[in-house]
């Protein structure tokens, strides 16, 4: 067993991991390009890929920990926690190094092995979230305007972009405008994630949401999406009846958030 960088040969172990994970919608095939080179790895047993992580520098010197994956006939092995401590072990490097501070990652509240392995190496819950679901046909839509994002139209102190969160600053806006794009709808904003089809309402409230879903919609259209989601922050929780009402859904029933940003400071 080792753990390596991730090579262009990988290409085919990569893609049957990202085959099998979440009903073959996972992301990672459509990142192995630009991630190669850039603190992503491979974990390999037996010369063969079976499990994958990446760790990505957000603004305030944050490690931002994602893609970590096993492939399912290699799960309940270990693998998991082994990838995780490699990327403990990365982090104060780069501490030391002084190009982070932190060490973040988000999950589904469903996700317990991973929630209790947070618990058990020193991070706790910085910020918590609701994602919804929405199918685009539900919505009538309408084009946005996109428009050019300044430090303003940040309302949020933590802004969800797609799956990665940043804290609001004038590094973040640069940052923002490299992964997502804003846009503009009957006078409210909303950021539309670059890699995922997951937008996040600048606006909060649900009849600025009303106003916007269009406009999401739109841009699901565009990039033939048939679903898109919505991340929303935890003080919507006595808003869910009616955000529910706007056809939107969460994928599992609960009152609470299902999204849980973790933090762990990184000790030199």
């Amino acid at each position: 067993m080792q753990i390596r960088e991730a090579r262009p040969e990988d290409r085919p172990f990569i893609e049957d991991i990202s085959r099998l994970t979440w009903e073959g919608e996972d992301y990672l095939a459509k990142v192995f390009d630009d991630w190669l080179g850039d603190n992503f790895y491979v974990l390999e047993v037996e010369g063969k890929v079976v499990g994958t992580v990446k760790l990505t520098i957000l603004p305030g010197k944050v490690g931002w920990l994602e893609g970590l994956r096993v492939h399912p006939e290699y799960r309940g092995r270990g693998y998991g926690r082994v990838l995780h401590n490699f990327m403990l072990d990365l982090g104060k490097r780069l501490a030391q190094e002084g190009k982070i501070k932190a060490l973040e990652f988000a999950t589904y509240f469903f996700n317990k092995a991973s929630i209790s392995l947070a618990e058990k190496t020193g991070f706790y819950v910085k910020a918590k979230f609701f994602v919804f679901g929405a199918k685009t046909e539900s919505f009538e839509p309408e084009e946005p305007t996109k428009v050019d994002l300044e430090l303003k139209h940040l309302t949020l102190g933590i802004i969800p972009v797609g799956w990665r969160f940043v804290r609001r600053s004038e590094e973040a806006v640069d940052w923002i405008k490299k992964n997502a794009e804003l846009y503009e709808i009957n006078g409210v904003y909303f950021l539309a994630s670059k890699l995922w089809t997951v937008f996040t309402p600048l606006d909060v409230g649900l009849p600025l949401l009303k106003l916007m879903l269009p406009g999401m919609a739109w841009v699901a259209r565009e990039r033939g999406e048939e679903e898109f989601e919505v991340m929303l922050p935890s003080g919507v929780k006595p808003l869910l009846p009616g955000i529910k009402r706007l056809n939107l859904y969460l994928w599992d029933e609960t009152e609470n958030p299902n999204v849980l940003v973790f933090r762990k400071e990184v000790r030199v």
